[in-house]
């Protein structure tokens, strides 16, 4: 028997004045069908506690939440972290295709693997793994939507408020200025993305909130 999918979709943050959970409760109704929810958060951010309420809720109406849908990369952050299937909508795909954007942030779709070499000015967003044996730096953040396994250099041209971001951080090297430390080796905690930053002249590694702010992207 056909399970049947549920599309709930939230309102664009022009036009939203609501809780996202509260948009989602207002879409599902009493003793209605079960089956698998599929979420369109369309250019809306969802932090871990806001994605967290909206799935124990449709867990509870039978309903569980399977994927989430959105129009921008950032969107996708937390639903990754918890482990849902994710689906970027084609127009942001090919809004993405060009390599670099103006604004001084360089947008990679797709993994790097062994013997890959992605250098960039500004900030890096990886939209895949980096896998081990390949290397990503940048002048400013580099942050993987991903598994991040290579190596990696943020701040190359020596600022020490860069940082490093994955949704899973196990690299064989990082390196944040001139700073260089080798990459944890224990399971990262669950639910939430890690960042690399320095902390007194020491690479620290420390969770991170998976919203990953343009402004420092954007620098």
């Amino acid at each position: 028997m056909h399970t049947p999918l549920l599309l709930l979709q939230l309102k664009a943050n022009a036009q939203s004045s609501n809780a996202a959970l509260e948009e989602v409760r207002l879409q599902l109704s009493p003793g209605g069908t079960s089956g698998v929810s599929w979420l369109d958060c369309r250019d809306r951010v969802l932090n871990l506690p806001e994605l967290r309420e909206i799935q124990t809720l449709l867990a509870a109406a039978g309903q569980p939440l399977g994927r989430v849908l959105a129009s921008h990369p950032l969107a996708l952050v937390a639903a990754a972290a918890l482990g849902l299937e994710t689906e970027l909508q084609q127009e942001a795909a090919e809004a993405l295709a060009p390599p670099a954007a103006a604004d001084g942030l360089t947008i990679h779709r797709g993994t790097l693997r062994s013997g890959d070499h992605l250098e960039v000015s500004g900030s890096l967003l990886v939209l895949g793994d980096v896998n081990p044996g390949a290397r990503v730096s940048a002048q400013g953040d580099v942050r993987v939507w991903g598994r991040l396994r290579g190596v990696a250099h943020a701040g190359q041209s020596g600022d020490p408020s860069a940082r490093i971001v994955a949704l899973q951080l196990r690299p064989l090297q990082l390196r944040i200025a001139d700073a260089v430390a080798r990459g944890p080796e224990d399971q990262p905690p669950p639910g939430f993305c890690e960042q690399a930053v320095l902390r007194n002249g020491a690479i620290a590694i420390e969770p991170a909130e998976p919203q990953w702010p343009l402004e420092r992207l954007n620098r």
